[in-house]
């Protein structure tokens, strides 16, 4: 009874050990590391079938001692495989997520010895190349995004020097499609094909960086509801052209798709053989020697900031035609070149970004109160009589108003055109300038 007793349980251990062996066989050399054995599959001209690796008496007597071992041996394999098998899952669902922005991130910037006495603000926007406009990455460091060697820093013009770490918190992105707001506009004239307002200083034109919501295109959405076009896309809805933030006057937008592409087309034209007309009036520093001149000036982005623009030469890459016309409408505290001031009317044979900005400054009469492209001139308050400089000072944006805009209507086949008068502060100004001693044109 007892010989057949263990001659029972030694064919048990045997057959235990010939299925795990089995098992092993299966699963390749992975687990050979726990138990001292090797993969026979070579040996047997296994080409990737399962075949059972010999064994024999000697090595089932070595394994049939091990019960427990085999136990601890199949529990750890089973856990291992089941980590990886949740691992893969995850990986699985996180390549089936569409990649997104709406999650904040962390970037960690070194500066190199470029960027010994720049400014934070300068060298971070470089940095960060076309992802971030300096304005933008101004406005993180005033919140507080941005570390400088583990300390918050909210000084952008903090200078750099060599081997400094930078943390910047990039925040989440904000919804591509704006919405409507229940903004108030100054509607000059709106029918079933667009609309015209006048902008008034201060409201954005659509969303962007940093300016998401309570622009134009938000207001626009709430007063026209569906039937603003979408040529433009989410971001642009009917916009045919655009005024810089802090420049007010007249601003036409279409509400059908038909209207969208007949004002975009005498828009690109510019009035070159069009009925397209447009005339800005202009406070500038000074006064041209002339009564009407003509500023022709290639415009591009600027070296030292890549938000503004600049004269460029002839022939560089991102130049581009520009010219504006100007008739000069009143001097102030002077005559001729001797003037204070003067109040231009500026007509845009082209349409560039900041163009009427640039090229006055370029002619040494900025706007006044430009503050990216007048700050030369800035003292220039200092020499005027109070109130008048306490009110050129407190002036928070340079004093550029769209006046006139006339082109020809897109179903109507008539020219219409609109003016809007000087807003609040510009007139206040130029009321101003009037009350020195001068000879008005």
């Amino acid at each position: 009874m007892r010989q057949d007793f263990r001659a029972g349980r030694q064919r048990n251990r045997r057959n235990d050990a010939l299925a795990c062996r089995h098992r092993r066989t299966r699963n390749g050399s992975r687990w050979s590391f726990l138990h001292g054995t090797v993969d026979n599959r070579a040996h047997h001209n296994d080409n990737g079938g399962e075949q059972y690796a010999e064994i024999d008496q000697h090595e089932t007597d070595e394994l049939a001692p091990y019960p427990f071992y085999r136990w601890v041996q199949r529990l750890f394999i089973f856990v291992v495989e089941l980590a990886g098998h949740i691992l893969k899952c995850n990986l699985a669902r996180m390549s089936e997520e569409p990649d997104s922005e709406a999650d904040a991130a962390l970037k960690v910037l070194v500066t190199d010895e470029a960027a010994i006495g720049m400014r934070l603000d300068q060298w971070l926007a470089g940095a960060l190349g076309d992802a971030f406009s300096r304005s933008r990455v101004q406005q993180l460091i005033k919140q507080g995004a941005v570390r400088l060697n583990g300390a918050p820093s909210l000084e952008p013009k903090r200078k750099m020097r060599a081997g400094e770490r930078i943390d910047l918190d990039i925040p989440p992105a904000e919804p591509a499609e704006p919405q409507g707001e229940n903004i108030t506009l100054s509607v000059l004239y709106e029918d079933d094909q667009l609309i015209v307002i006048d902008k008034p200083p201060g409201l954005v034109v659509h969303p962007g960086s940093g300016n998401w919501t309570g622009t134009l295109v938000n207001a626009l959405i709430h007063h026209c509801g569906d039937s603003l076009s979408g040529i433009g896309g989410v971001k642009r809805p009917g916009i045919v052209h655009r005024l810089d933030k802090d420049t007010s006057g007249v601003m036409v937008a279409a509400k059908t798709d038909v209207a969208h592409r007949a004002l975009a087309e005498a828009f690109a034209d510019h009035g070159r053989e069009g009925e397209l007309r447009r005339a800005y009036a202009a406070l500038v520093w000074g006064a041209p020697e002339v009564e009407a001149g003509r500023v022709n000036a290639p415009l591009g982005r600027s070296t030292r900031d890549r938000t503004q623009r600049a004269v460029v030469p002839e022939g560089r890459e991102d130049g581009r035609f520009a010219v504006t016309h100007y008739i000069v409408r009143e001097r102030f505290g002077g005559t001729g070149a001797a003037a204070s001031a003067s109040l231009l009317e500026c007509r845009l044979e082209t349409g560039r970004t900041h163009q009427i900005r640039v090229h006055m400054a370029h002619i040494s009469h900025p706007v006044i109160g430009d503050p990216e492209y007048g700050q030369a001139f800035k003292t220039k308050a200092n020499k005027l009589p109070e109130p008048l400089q306490s009110q050129v000072k407190a002036l928070p944006r340079q004093a550029l108003h769209a006046r006139l805009l006339a082109f020809r209507h897109p179903t109507k086949d008539v020219v219409m055109e609109f003016e809007a008068p000087l807003p609040a502060d510009m007139a206040e100004l130029v009321d101003g300038f009037r009350k020195l001693d001068l000879n008005v044109k």
